[in-house]
């Protein structure tokens, strides 16, 4: 059976596949995501801080000890939440199990508002921008990450047990469903392209201002024949959006 975004992560096998590729030493999470992540945010001191789809909220205390005031986390996975939970025991921080397209979002109540690798499980993106845009404040900034469209156009160049050698981008501008095989199990997500990302944040009334690739940076690699590997093809994609 193919699962959708937080019930996926429910599956037992799934997390814990995710938790041992997760913390690897060449997770490509904290050696291209998180850098560029980090440098897209504004800095902390006295924001309140919603990370929507924030998984184990690896980034809470980390925004807390930068400044931020309040840190709020949403997930739809159970495990990811009680995991989160367990880890910030005695912290200020907040998790909470939600789904990000039914949360009841209070007006102008954030200041910055982050997603890692999460909207690409998301069916309808407009109705949550819009709904990310009026929890904003004035000023108050989203910023994300996503697969870059590159990788979720097409995946017939995914083989089980081995590292890729090729990217077939092939049905670009066929957007919506595609079925993945990840961690060993069937995962739902949605391609889009990145003018669709662009035009979704535009609708929403969104200022863009700035787009990011998961360029390589080679100081933060041990490992050469990886960092070649990974300045083959771009692995995900950064949007900075302002209200």
């Amino acid at each position: 059976m193919v699962l959708s975004g937080p019930f996926f992560y429910d599956d037992p096998a799934v997390f814990s596949a995710y938790l041992n590729r997760r913390h690897s030493e060449t997770s490509a999470n904290e050696t291209l995501e998180k850098p560029v992540l980090q440098a897209l945010l504004p800095p902390m001191k006295g924001l309140d801080v919603l990370d929507l789809g924030c998984g184990e909220a690896t980034l809470a205390t980390e925004l807390l000890a930068q400044g931020a005031l309040t840190y709020l986390g949403l997930d739809g996975s159970a495990n990811m939440v009680e995991l989160a939970q367990k880890s910030l025991k005695g912290s200020p921080a907040q998790v909470e199990q939600a789904f990000l397209e039914n949360w009841e979002y209070p007006a102008e109540a954030f200041d910055c508002v982050i997603s890692r690798l999460v909207f690409h499980y998301i069916e309808d993106l407009n109705p949550l921008f819009a709904k990310i845009y009026q929890t904003l404040r004035s000023g108050g900034e989203l910023v994300f990450s996503v697969e870059h469209p590159v990788i979720t156009s097409h995946q017939l160049s995914m083989k089980e047990g081995g590292a890729r050698q090729d990217w077939l981008v092939d049905r670009y501008f066929y957007t919506g469903k595609r079925e993945f095989n990840w961690l060993g199990a069937p995962v739902l997500k949605y391609h889009r392209t990145v003018e669709d990302f662009f035009q979704a944040l535009r609708t929403a009334g969104f200022e863009i201002c700035d787009l990011r690739e998961s360029r390589p940076q080679k100081a933060l690699f041990n490992n050469h024949k990886l960092y070649e590997r990974r300045m083959r093809v771009p692995l995900f994609l950064f949007f900075k959006a302002r209200k």
